[in-house]
């Protein structure tokens, strides 16, 4: 899954792609893999109002974006997610990807995924603070102090900055997009019944190769 923290939809497809790797578990063992891709990056330390980046990048009048935030609200409902905490403002995730990267390492990637999304979508906090940052690779299980060490010691940074290189390379210019198995690409936050069947017709085919 190539996606950023503070986009809606990427918390919105990551709910629709749990529940369709649960429908799955009698056909395929699925192994899930978060990738980056920075929709705003080099933000500065307060970050920028959702309304402001908005109409900066794409035009958006205050009707567009009330617009836009609806269609956001209906969705998650619908997905059963939380997002009623989200500020109104959006935030630099470069750190919160060197997390990512590295609690991979300790297999605990889905669990910090989790935490930053509830951090920034429901308890409204900013995703560029270490401490913010730190406090969510506790709950998601990661010793707090390394997490520290990693963020100050700047690891990673050039892991992340390569995949990002590599995912615009290959086209990939929003997220959230799924990648099932480096052949096919699922773009978009869909629903869990296609993505369903996406992954068990890439099941079926590995069943028979």
């Amino acid at each position: 899954m190539v996606s950023d923290i503070v986009c809606p939809w990427c918390a919105i497809g990551l709910a629709e792609l749990e529940r369709a790797i649960a429908n799955v578990a009698d056909a395929a063992e699925v192994e899930l893999v978060f990738h980056p891709l920075q929709l705003n990056p080099d933000l500065p330390p307060d970050g920028e109002a959702v309304r402001d980046n908005l109409a900066r990048k794409y035009g958006a009048g205050p009707d567009q974006a009330r617009a836009a935030g609806q269609r956001i609200r209906a969705a998650a409902d619908e997905a059963g997610i939380d997002l009623s905490g989200r500020p109104d403002r959006l935030y630099d995730t470069f750190d919160a990807h060197r997390l990512l990267h590295w609690a991979a390492d300790a297999q605990r990637q889905l669990a910090l995924k989790r935490a930053l999304l509830d951090s920034y979508f429901v308890r409204g906090e900013n995703i560029s603070d270490p401490g913010v940052l730190i406090a969510a690779a506790q709950r998601a299980g990661l010793d707090p102090g390394e997490a520290r060490r990693v963020l100050t010691d700047g690891d990673h940074a050039g892991d992340v900055r390569a995949a990002e290189r590599y995912w615009r390379g290959e086209g990939v210019m929003s997220v959230p997009t799924m990648v099932l198995d480096g052949r096919y690409v699922i773009p978009g936050a869909q629903s869990a019944a296609r993505l369903e069947k996406a992954l068990r017709r890439r099941a079926a085919e590995a069943a028979t190769a």
